[in-house]
């Protein structure tokens, strides 16, 4: 394993003002342990940021007590942040209101847009810290043309630039990714060294507002109405029933049966307002291209321009796919070398750089 004074984890050797976001998990608290090592001035914070019942995510009390344990041990000062009425605001509101939509909204990149790359970043910068640390695994670096970068992590299994992807450059000059550099196992063992009591704690795996015992349905059945609908075949014959209309995602299989071929069907549209899903093959349910909105495309530095190459990520742990991208009056017309699977609509599709697929260059949420 590396030393720790082997890693570099901020964008200059100089002692610097550090707060450290952590979660109570053991990459943030790495984090944390490596900026003290290296000579910083570190303050840890955990986000308080929902307020109702939860027994999963990163928002619990042991969360908030096992990172407040891990600054005792590391001698750094510990605070709390409640930003739960920005959180509700900005993350929870719109994900009840994409799924009213039909739409497929992704949380976590939200939260870390609105909320730890904005709204405590802005805090930081308020409060005096020269950078703000998470414990994502991603990298920054610098371009050739001096443009901050934002990379994937060195463990490719945890990588985490696919729901960071919308950094422009103002927040890449401003955080660190201490653990970017480091595999998961050189995470724990470091931890482990250290004696930090969340060296072996796992990895949170759910959103932080939806509980694992009532889930997704029981929380959006609090806060909107839930709609049956019929679903249909291509061709408008009828192929069954959901009794949730707005629960239903673009690609899924789950629940959706098989046709009278024997294949297993698949989603290919979802019109809640018509309170109809619409059900293919394996074969209806590919896509040649996808549409990113203007207002919701941001891009790392230069912005691809129409006709270049690009590498396009649908999701956290998808598969990177070549693609070309196009503009027309919409936005962004992502076009893939072979067709895939629907992109659901409220998706974040991340693009990477077609010569340097470890480099984000952007992102935009689907159509």
């Amino acid at each position: 394993m590396r030393s720790m004074r082997s890693m570099r984890s901020v964008h200059s050797v100089r002692p610097m003002r550090v707060l450290v976001a952590m979660s109570g998990g053991v990459d943030s608290s790495v984090a944390a342990a490596l900026l003290v090592e290296q000579g910083h001035e570190v303050v840890g914070t955990t986000l308080k940021l929902w307020g109702g019942p939860s027994d999963s995510g990163c928002c619990s009390v042991a969360d908030v007590d096992d990172a407040r344990r891990v600054a005792q041990q590391l001698g750094i000062e510990h605070h709390v942040f409640n930003l739960s009425e920005e959180f509700d605001r900005a993350v929870v509101e719109p994900y009840v209101g994409e799924h009213a939509r039909g739409r497929t909204p992704n949380p976590c990149i939200e939260c870390n847009r609105a909320i730890k790359f904005d709204r405590l970043l802005e805090r930081a910068g308020r409060l005096g810290f020269d950078r703000l640390a998470t414990g994502h695994h991603a990298r920054v670096g610098r371009a050739g043309s001096g443009e901050w970068q934002l990379r994937r992590g060195a463990d490719g299994a945890k990588d985490q630039s696919y729901v960071l992807s919308m950094l422009g450059q103002a927040a890449l000059a401003r955080v660190v990714f201490p653990v970017g550099d480091m595999t998961k196992d050189e995470v724990r063992a470091v931890a482990s060294s250290l004696h930090l009591r969340t060296a072996a704690k796992p990895d949170s795996q759910d959103v932080c507002f939806i509980g694992r015992r009532d889930g997704r349905r029981a929380f959006l059945a609090d806060r909107m109405a839930l709609h049956p609908a019929e679903v249909v075949d291509a061709a408008g014959r009828p192929a069954g029933r959901v009794d949730a209309v707005e629960l239903v995602t673009v690609g899924q299989r789950r629940g959706m049966g098989h046709g009278s071929d024997g294949a297993r069907r698949y989603v290919t549209h979802v019109d809640v307002a018509a309170r109809r899903v619409t059900v293919g093959s394996a074969a209806d349910a590919v896509r040649a291209a996808v549409v990113l909105p203007t207002a919701g495309v941001t891009w790392v530095g230069r912005p691809l321009a129409a006709g270049d190459r690009a590498v396009a990520q649908v999701s956290a742990h998808g598969r990177p796919v070549p693609c070309t991208v196009l503009h027309d009056g919409d936005g962004v017309l992502v076009r893939f070398d072979d067709p895939q699977r629907p992109v659901a609509p409220g998706q974040t599709v991340a693009l990477y750089d077609a010569e340097d697929p470890d480099a984000v260059r952007g992102a935009g949420i689907a159509a």
